[in-house]
């Protein structure tokens, strides 16, 4: 896969995937600069040990990161983990795994998980829509009716469901779904906006939404993201084994 996709010499981003925080205050993620040094195999590559003007960033053994690619036909993007570090030649060496598959990469766009997830949605009523949009306190009105919908793929920044009801772009809503969170379950419930709704050709009724995390809190992100980490390093190892 990486042979199809990347050449020695190109460009890349990492981000890492946990948080970094400083006096308990979140700041934003710290982006390295690399390039590919080598490729040993479908899914591991050597890269350059980031630098910052004259010093060496020495990212540790085991530590996660978002990857962007940047290759001639556009933007590639995967998760990947440092395996070894070393210096051979006089050049200090990061050796990264993928632990998902290369996919073509836009611009402020998370990295996107197909999965086959429960959810739960409604419409935010009058007065939830009107303290959310001024971001005042506010409590969701208990015992409405939610309608379940199956999320086909979700990322840190929205999800992609498919339900039998349509809800109308630019309407915000209160989503419910459970992710694993190590052994256990865990329930997130989330403000969401529709960016498209759409009623798909081969299957009539049902209807296909994109819809964008609302003033998400900062920490629940990343706990998606950590989870999207953690299923994809499932999948990779399942698709070994085979």
């Amino acid at each position: 896969m990486l042979s199809q996709f990347v050449s020695v010499g190109n460009k890349i981003e990492l981000q890492p995937v946990d948080r970094v925080e400083e006096n308990g205050d979140e700041t934003s993620k710290k982006v390295y600069f690399s390039k590919v040094y080598d490729i040993l195999s479908e899914d591991t590559m050597e890269i350059l040990m980031p630098m910052e003007q004259t010093k060496l960033i020495l990212l540790p053994v085991d530590s996660e990161y978002d990857l962007i690619i940047y290759q001639e036909g556009g933007l590639y993007q995967c998760l990947a983990r440092v395996i070894d570090r070393y210096k051979s030649n006089n050049v200090f060496i990061l050796v990264v795994e993928l632990v998902s598959n290369l996919r073509k990469y836009q611009r402020r766009e998370y990295y996107r998980f197909s999965c086959a997830l429960e959810m739960c949605a409604r419409n935010l009523q009058e007065e939830e829509l009107e303290a959310v949009e001024n971001k005042l306190p506010y409590t969701l009105t208990p015992g409405l009716p939610l309608k379940q919908s199956i999320i086909v793929d979700i990322s840190g920044g929205g999800l992609r469901f498919l339900s039998s009801q349509r809800y109308e772009p630019e309407n915000m809503l209160y989503i419910t779904y459970n992710l694993l969170k190590g052994s256990e379950k865990k329930q997130y419930e989330i403000i969401g906006k529709v960016l498209s709704a759409k009623e798909l050709e081969n299957r009539k009724g049902t209807f296909e939404h994109r819809v964008q995390y609302y003033d998400m809190n900062s920490k629940v992100r990343e706990e998606i993201i950590k989870y999207i980490f953690e299923e994809e390093r499932k999948n990779r190892r399942k698709e070994r084994l085979e």
